[in-house]
């Protein structure tokens, strides 16, 4: 593909701010038109050296944090991406955390709270499998969750979901000032697609330990979850800090679209190493002279 074609597809997948989202309106079966699953495979591994080398930068500037947030139905492909995507950076800066149902000691803090605590430092990777949009997703689907947080609140109405999404994005706004860059996707899976992924695992002894009753469970939901996922898409997609909505019924689509939108925004803080004074030149220098004459 030429950049403009690159260009043009990720404009496809971000979603646009203050805008309604109908995730029927977008295909999980979309491979931006002309793209060949040889072409994503070459450019998936085009951009895992690319994103070797943008890390490296990220890692000796030391100046920005990224955060890479993964929200998706089960079995949407969060963890087979993570591991293409990522295989080629250094583990030493790259943390990755799976959130689970929050602990006692979680859900007394604020939601975004246990998030908080796990946030890049500068010159380093983290990476969300599932996050505090959580509390946005299967909170609201059952909202039975939010009697064991022992919230002040006494309705769970509009308002309060707003008042959700506002705490996000005013969180999110403030560590990108802070130097964090937060690129967040969303897996969107069809339910059939699911489907067939639940039976491969079920009908592979070497995969059934993937599968949890648990994600079954959730199938009767997943219109409730549709609607969610979009009212969450739609509020908390910004300027700072937007959703790239990717198509993931084709695994070899959504690894190249997800390694190319990472490489891109890395690329684009425009890093550099950092420079060596004149005095640490000269002291170099007399260093490498002494190991020559060793």
């Amino acid at each position: 593909m030429s950049e403009n074609n690159e260009l043009a597809f990720v404009d496809d997948l971000v979603v646009p701010v203050n805008e309604t989202v109908d995730l029927q309106k977008y295909p999980t079966t979309y491979t931006a038109n002309q793209v060949k699953k040889s072409e994503a495979k070459k450019a998936l591994r085009d951009n895992i050296t690319r994103l070797s080398e943008a890390q490296e930068l990220l890692w000796a500037s030391a100046k920005n944090g990224v955060l890479l947030i993964f929200q998706a139905m089960d079995a949407a492909g969060k963890d087979g991406t993570i591991k293409h995507v990522m295989s080629g950076v250094n583990p030493q800066g790259v943390e990755v955390y799976s959130f689970k149902a929050p602990t006692l000691n979680e859900r007394m803090h604020h939601f975004l709270w246990r998030g908080i605590q796990r946030l890049p430092a500068r010159g380093r990777i983290t990476i969300f499998n599932r996050s505090y949009y959580e509390e946005v997703l299967i909170v609201r689907v059952h909202p039975k969750f939010l009697a064991a947080q022992n919230l002040p609140q006494k309705k769970f109405d509009d308002d309060f979901w707003r008042s959700r999404y506002e705490d996000i994005n005013n969180f999110e706004r403030m560590i990108t000032r802070n130097g964090t860059m937060v690129i967040k996707f969303f897996l969107h899976v069809s339910h059939e697609e699911q489907k067939k992924r639940f039976l491969k695992r079920l009908e592979d002894p070497h995969k059934m330990w993937k599968f949890s009753e648990d994600d079954f469970s959730e199938r009767p939901y997943w219109k409730k979850y549709m609607k969610a996922y979009g009212q969450m898409l739609a509020e908390t997609s910004t300027e700072w800090a937007p959703w790239y909505i990717i198509p993931a019924d084709q695994k070899w689509f959504m690894r190249m679209a997800v390694a190319d939108i990472i490489t891109r925004r890395i690329h684009a803080l425009d890093l550099a190493f950092p420079k060596v004074t004149k005095q640490q030149q000269e002291r170099l220098t007399q260093i490498r002279k002494k190991l020559r004459s060793e």
